[in-house]
């Protein structure tokens, strides 16, 4: 089949859409129980933070600089970090849906 410039654009969306789909199952567990995790202990997080009801103005502004190190941070994929990176931005997945589903819950 000749490599033409659409053939190339279905390819890497096919990659960019299902690419987890051809991943191991490894990886496909180790990023699925990093979500649920995050989302576990974030929620619980949320729960005290949210009862306590003390030094918001500081750990709201911690939390926003914490997840924006770890998008920044970002190694090449073929660094032997990666992988412990990916695992911290799975974590950070499920503790963003934490807050997002805690907002809906409030009403705000």
């Amino acid at each position: 089949m000749q490599k033409t410039n659409f053939s190339k654009i279905t390819l890497q969306l096919n990659n960019l859409l299902f690419g987890f789909l051809s991943d191991t199952w490894r990886s496909k567990s180790i990023g699925l129980i990093s979500v649920l995790t995050g989302y576990f202990l974030f929620a619980n997080f949320l729960t005290k933070f949210i009862s306590e009801g003390k030094n918001e103005l500081i750990m709201v502004p911690l939390i926003i600089v914490f997840i924006e190190i770890i998008i920044r941070i970002k190694p090449s994929s073929s660094s032997k970090f990666y992988d412990l990176w990916s695992v911290v931005d799975k974590l950070r997945i499920g503790a963003i849906y934490a807050v997002i589903l805690e907002a809906f819950k409030l009403g705000s």
